[in-house]
């Protein structure tokens, strides 16, 4: 039996509502830092063409690193999974911007989802495309129906101002043979990539593509199965940053959250979702949005375990 989605995401707003306002938003990116933590928002997809929503589910919000799911399910489906011989696929057991493990690793980063793996992707979709966020952004306009997500200028402009570190990683990879564009030019695609405005209604009928084994919302075939489900798999293992352990033993889906104080998840089979609370925990992922899937779990008993 089908749950109630819209009694379920009543119930959990209310239950997680003292926690709204926790933790900070991402102080590092300028752009990011001023946006009022006391907001929630819950969006869920089905299969079947349902789609839910609690509290701010339509504010528009920096997606971030989410992005970084769909980029890799473009690289994929663009160029195959010659990807996994420049990325790996473990945890890294570091924060999300570390350079620790790239020099004994000869360039490698570990995974997709962390900055280092995450520029792989973007510079080997670049090659691909020839102008990788953009493809990421009408990717996102295609499947969650709305032709008004746009980049975020000021962020992206935060974001390049403030991305030393990510333009070390990049020319760290760089001298191990691991980037084929220009880093300057990758960097920009990277930024704008991550500026991208969307809603959790927007992210959770996108991320239904790993909900429906890589169909579409028109019902092509983006990603075969078996890619699907290796997105999937690395979003369980890695999506969270350092906290991914932790995540799978509390909310045991695949997720991947975003320092803009998102968070997509997938029941396989039968639905994704998409919470957003700005406030953020030290792994920089959202307090609120943490919790808000927990408990989605947990009422509905819907996870890959």
């Amino acid at each position: 039996m089908e749950p109630n989605y819209p009694a379920v995401l009543k119930q959990i707003a209310s239950e997680i509502a003292p926690l709204v306002g926790a933790g900070a938003p991402a102080a590092y990116i300028p752009a990011l830092a001023s946006v009022d933590p006391a907001q929630f928002g819950m969006a869920l997809a089905d299969v079947d063409g349902g789609l839910y929503g609690v509290g701010d589910w339509r504010t528009p919000f920096s997606a971030q690193s989410i992005t970084k799911v769909f980029a890799l399910a473009l690289a994929l489906a663009e160029g195959g999974g010659s990807l996994w011989e420049r990325v790996g696929r473990e945890p890294s057991g570091n924060p999300f911007n570390s350079l620790v493990q790239l020099e004994y690793e000869n360039g490698i980063p570990r995974n997709p989802f962390i900055n280092a793996g995450a520029l792989v992707v973007t510079d080997r979709l670049q090659t691909l495309t020839g102008d990788a966020s953009s493809e990421v952004l009408e990717f996102l306009r295609q499947e969650s129906q709305n032709p008004d997500l746009r980049f975020d200028a000021d962020v992206a402009a935060s974001e390049h101002e403030h991305g030393d570190r990510n333009a070390a990683v990049a020319h760290f990879m760089a001298a191990y043979g691991n980037i084929d564009n220009p880093v300057p030019s990758l960097l920009e695609h990277y930024f704008w990539q991550c500026s991208i405005e969307t809603s959790c209604a927007d992210l959770a009928l996108a991320a239904r593509l790993l909900a429906r084994h890589g169909l579409r919302a028109d019902g092509s075939r983006l990603l075969s199965r078996s890619e699907a489900k290796q997105i999937n798999a690395v979003m369980l293992t890695c999506g969270t940053y350092d906290a991914a352990g932790e995540f799978a033993y509390r909310v045991g889906l695949p997720g991947k959250s975003g320092v803009g104080g998102g968070i997509v998840a997938v029941v396989p089979g039968r639905c994704a979702l998409a919470v957003w609370s700005p406030g953020l925990d030290a792994r920089g992922n959202s307090v609120a949005g943490v919790a808000a899937l927990d408990r989605f779990t947990t009422l509905t008993g819907l996870s890959v375990f």
